[in-house]
């Protein structure tokens, strides 16, 4: 009797092996085919397509509030006319946009090595928030009356001054790491097989 036991002990504990083994092995099988279908293979159309649908996370937001003075005088055969002063003082909150434009990036897979090639950071939007204009001494002259076309062209003129200051400030030198960046993190994270390539991003010229 208790060698019939312990037969069945012995078998008992080789069902729970067997059992175990099973269940390891359906894990390691699911861990590399979770879906049950192959992985879908990198290639360089697939990848330039990604990579473009990324575009809005690989920029760079400047904001800022601007304020500046218009002022204009008549004049006659290149003298200023007396009394003629037209000027007003702009305030406003403004939004320039840096980065690059992800439909002229160029992916190149060969063998273990991913070569992205990028243009050259720009400036891609500048908008200004027209709820937030607000103007201050503003003339009332009748000999030189301030108009529409006054107000657009200051705005002109300020929105290439705040360019140039952000440019100076290195805003494009900025968004230029920042496109490199997300796009080495993009391509290791949504991509398994990355992991045995050599990442370069180059920029054209």
């Amino acid at each position: 009797m208790a060698k019939e036991k312990k037969i069945y002990l012995n078998q008992t504990v080789k069902n729970i092996i067997i059992i175990v083994i099973i269940a390891v092995v359906f894990f390691l099988v699911g861990k590399l085919w979770p879906s049950g279908e192959e992985p879908t293979q990198m290639t360089s159309d697939l990848l330039s397509q990604q990579i473009q649908d990324i575009s809005e996370l690989a920029t760079v937001e400047y904001n800022y509030t601007n304020m500046g003075k218009f002022e204009n005088q008549a004049t006659f055969y290149g003298w200023k006319v007396p009394f003629t002063t037209k000027s007003f003082i702009i305030s406003y909150d403004g939004k320039i946009k840096a980065g690059v434009d992800m439909t002229q990036v160029e992916v190149n897979i060969s063998k273990k090595k991913i070569n992205v090639t990028v243009p050259k950071a720009k400036i891609l939007s500048h908008e200004i928030d027209e709820k937030s204009i607000e103007v201050f001494d503003e003339t009332k002259n009748i000999f030189n009356q301030i108009s529409i076309t006054d107000y657009n062209q200051f705005a002109i003129d300020q929105k290439d001054k705040m360019e140039k200051n952000v440019k100076e400030k290195g805003l494009l030198e900025e968004a230029q790491k920042k496109v490199e960046s997300t796009i080495k993190t993009f391509i290791k994270s949504s991509n398994k097989s990355s992991i045995d390539y050599e990442i370069t991003i180059s920029v054209a010229e």
